[in-house]
């Protein structure tokens, strides 16, 4: 059996991401780091020990791009499960995705980002997107626009 393997009792990890929306556009950052070099995400990553959720968030999107955001709502709850060619796993994080209003701030790549954008929602499909942010991404948008 593998290192990784053994490894199991050490998953899930809890991680965050945020959707942030500046008018009828959506942040992206193009990931730098393996293994999702070139491929473009959400800003987020891991919750640190001690650390809030909502804290976590908010310190992700600063680190990652430098913004101010308001975090209105939690969009999803998202499995991240990576498994092996042998089908054992390899990774499985738990991610809590929030939706928030860009508050100020012009995106710049930072920490394990290459490259940031802000996309307009029927353009999503130009990007190489992490498996399931669309649909993620439109639920974000639609606890933006609730009144």
């Amino acid at each position: 059996m593998a290192q990784r393997n053994d490894d199991r009792r050490l998953w899930p990890r809890v991680g965050v991401s945020t959707a942030v929306f500046r008018g009828g556009e959506v942040l992206l950052v193009e990931r730098a780091k393996p293994p999702l070099v070139g491929i473009w995400s959400l800003p987020g990553g891991h919750v640190e020990p001690g650390e809030a959720v909502r804290d976590a968030a908010l310190r992700e999107v600063r680190e990652e791009t430098g913004l101010d955001v308001d975090i209105v709502g939690i969009a999803d709850v998202h499995d991240v499960i990576r498994r092996e060619q042998d089908g054992s796993l390899s990774a499985h994080y738990v991610l809590t995705v929030f939706a928030a209003r860009w508050l100020g701030g012009c995106p710049a790549a930072a920490s394990d980002c290459s490259n940031t954008s802000w996309v307009a929602i029927d353009k999503l499909g130009d990007y190489p997107l992490t498996e399931g942010a669309p649909a993620i991404i439109r639920r974000a948008l639609a606890l933006i626009r609730e009144p």
